[in-house]
């Protein structure tokens, strides 16, 4: 049952507003998020544990716009404010075949197969990782191959993650380079950019019917709560424990992950 300080706030559906905490009073800590009609709340101040989520009945003017939403993406991207959607590619992020360096990285990892869709920052020496919706580039982020910080760099103001693959089994990685290695036409590698998840990540995550959480070995907690976290949004959660990052591939945890992918 939703909180009466949680009910009285007016939250559309797929929007997010932020309010002072009645637990711990903090200014603006509160996160109220309304993902197809799933309340979650979170207080991101570190002492306090306000958490919850609840289901909370659509109205009629909600369902209707998502059927105008479900329209519009059948036509692409036809409908939408293309502003929030297309990410204009600065000129400067060329084919990595402009660089051997940058061909070298991706042969060190192995993303060979990868390397077409990758592009060379000439600027800043970074490989780039176009992040898509719908086919469409909205951002990209670029690791630098130097000592240039930070090291990972976002370059537009997207909050969708980077995936790659096509399967209906989600693999939650920290960066890109693990999340392009485990996707396959069976998976997608999804990459937070970070151990922290969104609640775009969340609503990002609901298409799945499931998702495994593999982070690194030091991050296990975070996976645990993270999985947690998802299970209101996603059918089957699972967390995947590693001896190393997925993108060393470590011969036990691939083999880990397909055993867990297909139990």
């Amino acid at each position: 049952m939703l909180p009466d300080y949680i009910e009285c706030i007016d939250v559309p559906v797929g929007t997010s507003v932020r309010d002072n905490c009645p637990a711990c009073k903090g200014y603006k800590t509160l996160s109220i998020s309304n993902l197809d009609g799933h309340v979650i709340w979170n207080c991101y101040k570190a002492s306090c544990k306000l958490r919850g989520a609840d289901k909370t009945s659509l109205t009629a003017e909600d369902i209707k716009r998502r059927l105008k939403d479900y329209d519009k993406r059948k036509l692409g991207l036809k409908g939408y404010d293309k502003r929030k959607l297309v990410f204009d590619m600065p000129k400067h992020l060329v084919s990595c075949k402009r660089s051997r360096v940058a061909m070298d990285w991706i042969s060190a990892w192995g993303l060979e197969e990868q390397e077409r869709l990758l592009r060379y920052d000439i600027l800043e020496h970074r490989v780039v990782f176009p992040v898509r919706h719908d086919a469409a580039v909205v951002d990209a982020t670029g690791r630098s191959l130097g000592k240039r910080m930070p090291k990972w760099k976002r370059y537009g103001k997207s909050s969708l993650p980077f995936a790659y693959g096509s399967g209906t089994v989600a693999v939650v990685v920290e960066d890109c380079v693990s999340a392009a290695i485990v996707g396959t036409s069976q998976r997608t590698g999804v990459a937070l950019m970070g151990t922290s998840m969104s609640n775009e990540h969340t609503q990002y995550l609901s298409r799945f019917s499931t998702a495994i959480i593999a982070l690194d070995p030091d991050a296990l907690p975070k996976a645990v709560e993270m999985c947690r976290d998802l299970r209101p949004y996603v059918d089957t959660v699972k967390v995947l424990k590693l001896h190393d990052d997925l993108k060393y591939r470590n011969e036990e945890d691939f083999n880990n992950l397909e055993n867990i992918q297909w139990s």
